[in-house]
């Protein structure tokens, strides 16, 4: 028998998510009859969402018979409920068993479930519940906010990629009524994101085959100064080529676009770029010196922050021979570029070697406020657990944010962090491979930096 899946007529919304707390409890008087005047299959509807989402939320009813992991974490759902909304569920269930745990019941972990994207746990619980009952709840704010203060939230990356995570559940999944939903959401997004975050955006779109999306992402870059390494290195091939053309099309009398590309500067970058990107630095100084190709012209720091391994742009601030302080054709430094990263080894080594953290970008960001708008409430208050990796969102902004406090020149007076004053007499211990980070602080902020080779945690 086929299994077809209608798109609903409209979508419902609660202004409550009781994911978030569980505290929904069986209120069987609220539905014992209609109220005078009430439509009867109105109610009846409500009354069936209502049933349906205690099945998710109620511990009592535990009556579920398969469980898909995400992020480790497993999440109890009713194989007949899913099959029946999503024929890509109707699918999986008729053609996979799972692997089978002590009580039966089958897992499927999301990572296999997936073939491209990424859909976290509180954007598959609000998938989840939406299957069930029919009424898509509002998105968790530790997940789809930012921890800067001052952000209004309609474009920041946390909440471009929390809906990013939902199209691709609905998309993959198969609710195409979803699919619409988002594609809005996202298309908003466009006209209001830095260039960078449209990135995700337009990936989403690509995968999932929008091509109204993909072509409003597509014209937005075109337009932006994204530039043209970012282009190759983080889209699609066929994507990167679209967009090139369409800036030779779009802009053939620009003055930036007119000027005539030495091809043979352009080898001797790229082949400094492929140095950096297979951690030769030996390879890097060889080309510096049979060619008049500075590492400053090949905005090697920028590249080696954006896309290199930690140590690789330790090694090339180690030579001596580039501005840590310089800007790229879009305003940003290399600690912008570092701060976008979120890579504490990388904003450390910057600093160490003379890095500013008060510059500013072009629209008037900071380092600190760039990393503020990259990190999630959850990110930024996760405790680190004994054994596993340190808090790296949390570290970047506090030791950007300690720069910050002994640099008064700075500018930036937004500084949030809740238990500043605290964090900034701590010792942060950051593991990397064998070496440890060891960065030291008093009230004036960073002053000294070590690697320390060892094998386990230090308390």
């Amino acid at each position: 028998m086929a299994n077809s899946i209608e798109p609903s007529s409209s979508l419902s919304f609660t202004s409550s998510s009781h994911l978030s707390n569980g505290s929904i409890s069986h209120n069987q008087s609220s539905f014992s009859a209609p109220e005078k005047g009430v439509n009867l299959e109105v109610f009846s509807l409500n009354k069936l969402s209502s049933s349906l989402e205690q099945l998710l939320i109620d511990s009592t009813c535990e009556y579920s018979d398969a469980e898909i992991i995400v992020e480790g974490i497993p999440v109890c759902v009713h194989r007949c409920i899913l099959a029946a909304r999503s024929k890509f569920f109707y699918e999986l269930f008729k053609r996979e068993k799972g692997s089978v745990d002590k009580e039966g019941k089958p897992k499927y972990p999301m990572s296999e479930l997936l073939p491209y994207g990424k859909v976290g746990y509180e954007a598959f619980l609000i998938f989840l519940s939406y299957t069930y009952s029919g009424k898509l709840k509002p998105f968790p704010m530790e997940v789809s906010t930012c921890v800067d203060n001052i952000c209004v939230h309609d474009a920041c990356r946390p909440a471009i990629n929390f809906a990013v995570e939902m199209m691709y559940a609905s998309s993959i999944f198969e609710l195409p009524e979803l699919v619409s939903l988002f594609q809005r959401r996202l298309l908003n997004f466009v006209g209001k994101a830095v260039a960078e975050d449209i990135i995700p955006i337009l990936l989403a779109a690509f995968h999932c085959q929008l091509s109204q999306l993909l072509a409003q992402c597509v014209d937005r870059i075109v337009r932006s100064d994204l530039d043209t390494i970012s282009i190759q290195k983080e889209l699609p091939t066929e994507v990167a080529e679209e967009i090139r053309m369409l800036r030779l099309k779009s802009f053939p009398d620009d003055e930036n676009t007119a000027v005539e590309v030495d091809p043979l500067r352009e080898k001797r970058i790229k082949r400094i770029h492929k140095a950096l990107d297979s951690d030769d630095v030996e390879l890097v100084r060889l080309l510096l010196s049979e060619s008049e190709i500075t590492l400053d012209e090949a905005n090697a720091l920028h590249y080696a922050a954006a896309y290199c391994d930690p140590k690789v742009l330790s090694e090339v601030l180690s030579l001596g021979l580039a501005d840590v302080n310089l800007r790229s054709s879009r305003g940003y430094t290399v600690l912008h570029i570092g701060a976008m990263r979120k890579e504490p080894s990388v904003i450390v080594s910057l600093l160490t070697k003379g890095a500013c953290a008060s510059d500013l970008t072009l629209d008037g960001r900071s380092a600190v406020s760039i990393c503020r708008r990259l990190t999630r409430p959850k990110d930024y208050q996760a405790k680190t657990e004994q054994g596993k990796e340190t808090n790296k969102d949390r570290i970047c902004i506090d030791v950007l944010e300690g720069e910050m406090r002994r640099n008064p020149m700075a500018g930036d007076a937004f500084i949030t962090s809740h238990t500043l004053s605290d964090d900034l007499h701590m010792k942060l211990l950051y593991l990397e491979n064998r070496g440890t980070l060891f960065c030291v602080y008093d009230d004036f902020g960073l002053y000294s930096l070590e690697i320390f080779e060892v094998t386990t945690v230090v308390q």
